[in-house]
C-alpha cells in the first residue's frame, strides 16, 4: 500500500469521524435534512468571504460558511414559526435560494477562481494528498490537518457540553427550566455542523458530507439506546464506510466519494435488517414469537376453563381444538408442540393436560381479563 493510499484513507476516516459526531444529534433531533441544506448553503458563505479576503486559504472562508449555515437555520425556523409551512417545506424553500445565489456569483464573478461547483458537490479525494502543509515537522495533506482540527473541535465541544446537548436534544423544556438555554445549544450545534461541512468540502464534497453525517448516525440509532454508545457506533460505522468505500472504488475504478456514500447505505441496510432490537429480522422474530405465545396462552385458557368439568374429556382432546378454537390441524399441532416445549401443557393418549406453569399462565390471563 502506497503512502498516497494511506493518506487518502486517513483523510476519509477523519472526515467520517468528524461528521458522525454532530450527525448523531441531528438524527436524534429529527433535523437530519438540515445537514443537507447547510452543506449546500455554506457555499454562499465561502463565495462571499472569498470576495472579501481574495484568498482561498484564508480562515475567513470557514467563518463565512459557518455564518451562512446559521443563517440557513435561522431562516428555516423563521418560516416554520409562521406556521404557514412545515420544516421540510421550509428547508426546501431556503437552501435552493441560497445555493443558487452562490452558483450565480461563482459563474458571474469567479470564473477564473478555483471555486468549482461540481468539485464542491462531489469532491475528489484522490487529489487531496497533493495539497500539503508542514506543521510541527510533519508534512501531511492540508485536508488532514484541517479535518483533524475540526474533529478535535467537535470532540472537545461535545465532551464539554455533553450534558447540555443531551438535555436540549431529549427535553428542551427541561433544559430551559434548568437554565441551559436550549436555543443557544441548538445554534452552537448548527455552527459545528456548518464548520464540519465546509471543512470537508474541498476533500469529499457536500454529497458525501451529508452521507457521512446522517447515515452512520441513523445506523447507530438502530443499534443502541445509549447516547455515548451511539456516538461511538456512529464514528465506527462512518470510518468503516470510508475505508471500505475507498477499496470498493478501487475495485470498480469509480468515484471514491460515491463509493463511500454507497457503503454508508450498505451498512445502514445491514443494520436495518439485523439490528438486535429494531432490525426487521428481530422485529419479525418478535412478532412471530408473540403470535405463538398468544396462541399458547389461548390454549392454556381453554384447558383451564374446562378443567375438572364433565365436558373436559371432550374439550381437552387434540382433535377438538379444530372444532372449538377453529384452528387448522397443522397449525393446532404446531401450537401444541410449542406449548409442550415451553412446559405449558403435556399430551397423553390424545388429550392435553395443563402443567403447573401452564395453569399459572392461564390464571394470570383470566385475572387480567
Amino acid at each position: 500500500m502506497t503512502t498516497m493510499q494511506l493518506e487518502i484513507q486517513a483523510i476519509a476516516a477523519v472526515v467520517a469521524a468528524a461528521c458522525a459526531l454532530p450527525g448523531v444529534f441531528l438524527v436524534l433531533r429529527r433535523t437530519a435534512m438540515l445537514s443537507d441544506a447547510i452543506s449546500h448553503t455554506v457555499l454562499l458563505g465561502i463565495v462571499l468571504a472569498y470576495f472579501w479576503v481574495q484568498d482561498l486559504a484564508s480562515p475567513a472562508l470557514i467563518l463565512g460558511a459557518a455564518a451562512t449555515g446559521l443563517l440557513t437555520v435561522w431562516l428555516v425556523e423563521l418560516l416554520v414559526g409562521t406556521r404557514l409551512v412545515k420544516e421540510d417545506a421550509a428547508i426546501g424553500l431556503v437552501f435552493p435560494v441560497l445555493f443558487s445565489v452562490a452558483v450565480i456569483l461563482i459563474s458571474r464573478y469567479a470564473r477564473g477562481v478555483h471555486l468549482d461547483v461540481d468539485a464542491v458537490l462531489l469532491g475528489e479525494l484522490a487529489f487531496a494528498p497533493f495539497e500539503r502543509l508542514t506543521l510541527l515537522g510533519l508534512d501531511l495533506p492540508t485536508a488532514l490537518w484541517v479535518m483533524g482540527g475540526i474533529l478535535l473541535l467537535n470532540l472537545v465541544v461535545i465532551g464539554l457540553f455533553f450534558k447540555e446537548l443531551k438535555l436540549a436534544t431529549f427535553d428542551a423544556g427541561l433544559a430551559a427550566a434548568l437554565g441551559f438555554a436550549p436555543a443557544l445549544v441548538h445554534y452552537g450545534l448548527m455552527a459545528l455542523v456548518s464548520v464540519t461541512a465546509v471543512g470537508a468540502f474541498d476533500a469529499v464534497g457536500s454529497i458525501l458530507v451529508v452521507a457521512l453525517m446522517i447515515t452512520p448516525a441513523a445506523t447507530a440509532y438502530l443499534l443502541t439506546d445509549d447516547l455515548r454508545a451511539m456516538l461511538g457506533w456512529s464514528v465506527g460505522i462512518g470510518v468503516a464506510s470510508a475505508i471500505s468505500g475507498y477499496w470498493l472504488a478501487r475495485a470498480l475504478d469509480g468515484n471514491i466519494a460515491g463509493a463511500m456514500a454507497s457503503m454508508t447505505g450498505i451498512f445502514f441496510v445491514v443494520g436495518l435488517l439485523f439490528a438486535p432490537e429494531r432490525g426487521l429480522v428481530a422485529v419479525a422474530q418478535r412478532r412471530m414469537r408473540q403470535r405463538w405465545e398468544f396462541a399458547q396462552t389461548l390454549l392454556a385458557v381453554h384447558l383451564l376453563q374446562h378443567e375438572g368439568l364433565p365436558e373436559n374429556r371432550v374439550e381437552s382432546r387434540v382433535d377438538h381444538l379444530v372444532e372449538h378454537i377453529r384452528w387448522q390441524p397443522v397449525y393446532a399441532e404446531q401450537v401444541i408442540r410449542y406449548a409442550e416445549r415451553k412446559g405449558v401443557v403435556r399430551r397423553r393418549e390424545g388429550r392435553l393436560y395443563l402443567t403447573d406453569d401452564g395453569r399459572r399462565l392461564a390464571e394470570q390471563m383470566v385475572a387480567r381479563a
